[in-house]
């Protein structure tokens, strides 16, 4: 699905993607964690189509990437959502912009705001959500154009520990119901070993280590013992960073 290859992206003189590749295969998830500055951002940015790469490409579904792709939906840090417009009309943002037609905008508005349990709230301003509420509407909006690419960038990092345990089993559920590739970036290890197939460590703008977690998706996982030990795994491989960065 994803294939990055040599790709280097840098903002003037500083290099914030090395040579970096990788390849993520269609349906999985992808959980990329790493240092602040290491690059997880930039990575995102450019798989979405909002940074253009210095050297190297990015192939999507065997297509190079060369900007804004139809089927790829973003989730942004502060959720993105326009202020002066209702929950419906941010939900039923990118169906407009792709020109769908007034009556399968309505419906398929309805639908996913009920089926992620926030219609409630639909004639809603962003400034009367709480943060959970505002990064489902975020969800809403991705989900509502049928991406098979979802982009997200520390989607729950706002968000206390019981409403970010909360969001994170409403990815997972919307991945086993019907599957997509998602990358996620994020500073949360549990977070990356829960949401994350496949777990990439960043390093210095490339790939530090690739962990097939094999705990992905097993049902009460943060019940269970291996799921810490995965946790400390890669904790570990984070604290080396850190340690040889203060050398």
């Amino acid at each position: 699905m994803i294939e990055v290859k040599d790709l280097v992206v840098k903002y003037g003189d500083e290099v914030a993607i090395n040579k970096m590749n990788l390849f993520v295969e269609k349906n999985t998830t992808c959980a990329i964690i790493g240092a602040s500055g290491c690059g997880k951002t930039t990575l995102l940015y450019s798989l979405a189509g909002l940074v253009f790469p210095d050297k190297g490409s990015i192939y999507i579904d065997g297509i190079k990437n060369n900007g804004i792709r139809k089927n790829t939906a973003v989730i942004l840090q502060n959720h993105g959502l326009l202020p002066w417009k209702t929950v419906w009309d941010n939900v039923a943002l990118g169906l407009k912009a792709r020109g769908v037609v007034k009556e399968k905008i309505n419906d398929k508005v309805e639908s996913i705001l009920k089926e992620l349990s926030i219609y409630d709230y639909k004639d809603k301003y962003p400034i009367e959500l709480s943060g959970g509420q505002s990064q489902r509407v975020g969800i809403c909006r991705a989900l509502a154009i049928n991406p098979d690419l979802l982009l997200m960038d520390e989607p729950t990092s706002a968000l206390d520990q019981m409403t970010k345990e909360k969001l994170q089993n409403l990815v997972l559920k919307i991945y086993k119901n019907k599957p997509l590739t998602i990358v996620s970036v994020t500073h949360n290890i549990e977070e990356a070993v829960f949401l994350g197939q496949k777990i990439v460590i960043m390093n210095h703008g490339n790939v530090k280590s690739i962990i097939n977690n094999p705990y992905f998706g097993v049902e009460q996982s943060r019940n269970q013992m291996e799921f810490y030990e995965m946790c400390l795994r890669v904790r570990k491989l984070l604290e080396e960073d850190r340690y040889y960065e203060k050398q």
